[in-house]
């Protein structure tokens, strides 16, 4: 047998032994999920389980609900605060899947179609779109189908907590993050509007204007400005100054959340602040 022939044997062979472990895995996994669901659900371990089963197959709403369930039925657990936080990061997953909801509706793409066109049209985002359908670049093809998500949403920045909340517009939180509000709870109340989404734009502080690679840059990697002038949700590359009341009235979060935040939230997203 010549080098060529074995080089091929051997290749072939490592592609069967992957396709039969990734066969097996399924196979385990889906047993296992019916071996939880066949446990008695009264049973708090069986739910958080069946919750991690689930999530190991990305059947991230099973998941959630079985989540959902521990909560109801535990309400007092020592493990339902760690089950809370466990769904928001769900939900995001959720959002940033390709799986459909109730909260979501596959769209078929149309000649003359592009994603800022589409995003525009159902007032979410070209990133949102992107994620959710893992695109790797803007390119669409007509007569494929895209995940478009319907949920309308809102955000409450609770000044005395430093949490901003994104819920969506029927009250339901989607996920709650820790940031930082003004010094001497001078972040403005009331109720705004997202007015504009930059990616690292210029700072312009007064006096200066500071360019995203200097550093006395302050506003990370995402701004989102407010109907109220001047104040606006924006990063920070310093993630120890998050929880205080520290900044000139703007809202700051760590980089990471306040590029998650940015993908999902189309401008005229309402904001409201509370003391």
């Amino acid at each position: 047998m010549n080098k060529k022939a074995v080089a091929i044997l051997v290749l072939a062979i490592t592609l069967f032994i992957v396709l039969i472990s990734f066969g097996v895995r399924n196979l385990v996994l889906k047993r296992s999920a019916r071996r939880v669901d066949k446990m008695d659900l009264k049973n708090k371990e069986s739910l958080l389980k069946l919750s991690k089963t689930y999530n190991a197959q990305k059947d991230y709403p099973k998941a959630r609900e079985a989540l959902k369930e521990f909560i109801k039925r535990f309400p007092d657990s020592e493990n339902t605060a760690k089950a809370e936080k466990d769904i928001e990061g769900l939900n995001i997953k959720i959002l940033f899947s390709d799986t459909l909801t109730k909260n979501s509706f596959s769209y078929k793409i149309k000649p003359g179609d592009a994603l800022a066109k589409i995003a525009s049209r159902f007032n979410t985002t070209v990133e949102l779109l992107k994620r959710s359908n893992n695109l790797k670049s803007d390119l669409i093809l007509p007569g494929k189908s895209l995940k478009v998500n319907k949920a309308k949403f809102t955000i409450l920045v609770d000044k005395s907590k430093n949490t901003l909340t994104l819920r969506k517009s029927d009250g339901e939180v989607i996920k709650t993050y820790t940031v930082s509000t003004g010094e001497n709870f001078s972040t403005p109340t009331g109720t705004f509007k997202i007015e504009e989404k930059l990616v690292s734009p210029l700072w312009y502080k007064i006096g200066a204007i500071v360019e995203p690679n200097s550093k006395e840059y302050e506003l990370g990697s995402r701004w989102m400005g407010l109907s109220a002038e001047g104040y606006g949700i924006h990063g920070t590359k310093d993630s120890a100054s998050i929880g205080k009341h520290i900044t000139k009235g703007c809202v700051r979060m760590k980089n990471q959340d306040v590029e998650e935040l940015y993908a999902i939230i189309p401008r005229g997203t309402e904001v409201t602040i509370v003391e």
